[in-house]
């Protein structure tokens, strides 16, 4: 009979190598791990990619550095659209998977990429034409216009790989098969990885392409991921997969599909946004706060990695469960996604509370900016139990095609809540940069708790998608 250990290593090499189990029949631990460590893989090389890519292009000086920053600025609008096509590819796969209508949860993966493809080229056409006046319109001084104009020209232009690779990766992990999501991640910026210094810097016969060389690396790797996912599921091999016959629009699924991805998007936004709000609030207190804030915040956000995976996997169980018409089930896996998420990020929240230094003092030095960071990143992860539950109630909602909801929470907890309290702190109270800090663990200690209160009352059971 084999051991716990063993068993638990079973799971784990079944879950890298791709599972067939029915993930609404076997015992919920068992599927939790089945789709959180797949996707927990997917998000450390996600977060490796992000480190390389500045590492590498801040070798190229300030206006380098300067173009990235505020190409990403303009591209958070395409990541919270494809964030809100990924909730709807979410709640509407894995419900029909749970019905095992496999050919159901084709069709509805297809209608995605046709609105993602849709969206994308809208974008396309407009960085095309427009990106030197974007740049200009986000703040880039004459000078980073003329620099990065066409590092911005190529990534807009190619955001349907972003797009594509974020939508059928929902499709995937949300049919059950988050191993498949994790190879395509894993190729594409394993590619990158390789590509980005070779053509920024010039390697042999390829010439130094600078900033742009950046933007080119990281189309193609996630085109090449783009191509893996296709040849996936044109294969069939996996619980969903491409036939002619799903490519044609469908006016019903696409229907839902927009209801679910608009509310979606917002939710995504709202979030955002709202983070910009606490910057503004910030920079009246100097540019070591501001660096400070920042630091702190990429190490919770590194911090809270495996713990997104375990709230995705909340949300395939629960769209799957509904879908088989196991709506208790579909709440106790949630329950028990809740359990493990508040003991691992809470048990590393009073870690990084106790010693917040040990974390910062491998990104600075200086001392205003170490303290500002130590300050923020120990009273936020005092809350790192109540992010944990909040997360996964969120994501229990988009898996269950209830959008509305937790966006409705977010405006309540990060736009009526968290900004109006970091401002009396800060301002009013003279509390300086520890109130707005202390508004950021209030606001997600405010969600966890609205979304429990919305949770228990099980209108999302009910819920069409």
């Amino acid at each position: 009979m084999a051991t716990p250990v063993e068993r638990w290593w079973s799971t784990v090499k079944e879950a890298l190598r791709g599972t067939e189990a029915d993930l609404t029949a076997i015992p919920i631990p068992r599927a939790v791990v089945l789709l959180a460590i797949p996707t927990l893989l997917e998000m450390a090389m996600e977060s490796l990619l992000t480190i390389v890519d500045i590492f590498v292009v801040s070798r190229l000086g300030s206006n380098a550095i300067t173009t990235v920053g505020l190409t990403e600025s303009m591209l958070s609008l395409v990541y919270a659209v494809a964030m809100g096509l990924s909730a709807g590819a979410t709640a509407m796969v894995a419900r029909r998977i749970g019905e095992k209508d496999g050919d159901g949860a084709s069709v509805a993966a297809m209608q995605v990429v046709l609105v993602a493809v849709a969206c994308a080229s809208v974008v396309s056409l407009i960085g095309l034409t427009w990106a030197p006046r974007l740049l200009g319109l986000v703040g880039a001084t004459p000078e980073v216009v003329r620099y990065g104009s066409g590092y911005a020209r190529i990534m807009l232009a190619g955001n349907g790989s972003i797009f594509l690779l974020f939508v059928i990766n929902a499709a995937f992990r949300s049919a059950g098969d988050a191993a498949v999501a994790m190879r395509a991640l894993w190729l594409a910026n394993g590619c990158n990885l390789v590509l980005a210094p070779v053509l920024v810097f010039g390697v042999g016969p390829v010439p130094r392409l600078g900033v742009e060389g950046a933007a080119i690396a990281t189309t193609v790797s996630r085109g090449i991921g783009v191509g893996y996912q296709v040849f996936v599921l044109a294969r069939g091999k996996t619980r969903i997969a491409i036939r002619l016959r799903h490519l044609l629009p469908r006016l019903g699924p696409l229907r839902e599909l927009l209801r679910i991805a608009t509310a979606g998007t917002l939710q995504v936004l709202v979030e955002t946004a709202s983070w910009l709000g606490l910057v503004r609030i910030l920079a009246g207190f100097g540019s070591d706060v501001i660096a400070g804030y920042t630091i702190a915040m990429r190490i919770a956000v590194f911090a809270m990695l495996p713990s997104w995976g375990l709230a995705g996997a909340a949300a395939t169980l629960v769209g799957q469960n509904l879908g088989a018409g196991r709506p208790d089930r579909a709440e106790k896996a949630v329950r028990t996604v809740a359990r493990y998420n508040v003991g691992f990020l809470g048990g590393l929240g009073i870690v990084l509370a106790l010693v917040p230094s040990l974390a910062v003092m491998v990104f600075t030095k200086e001392v205003a900016v170490a303290a500002s960071a130590v300050l923020c990143l120990r009273l936020v992860a005092l809350g790192f139990g109540f992010f944990a539950y909040g997360m996964v109630t969120m994501q229990a909602f988009n898996g269950a095609g209830d959008t509305v909801t937790p966006t409705l929470v977010n405006l309540g907890c990060f736009w009526a809540f968290k900004i109006p309290l970091a401002w009396f702190l800060a301002r009013t109270v003279g509390l300086g940069p520890l109130g707005v800090f202390l508004a950021i663990t209030a606001a997600y200690s405010m969600q966890a708790i609205l979304g429990g209160i919305a949770f228990r009352r099980g209108t999302w059971k009910t819920v069409v998608a």
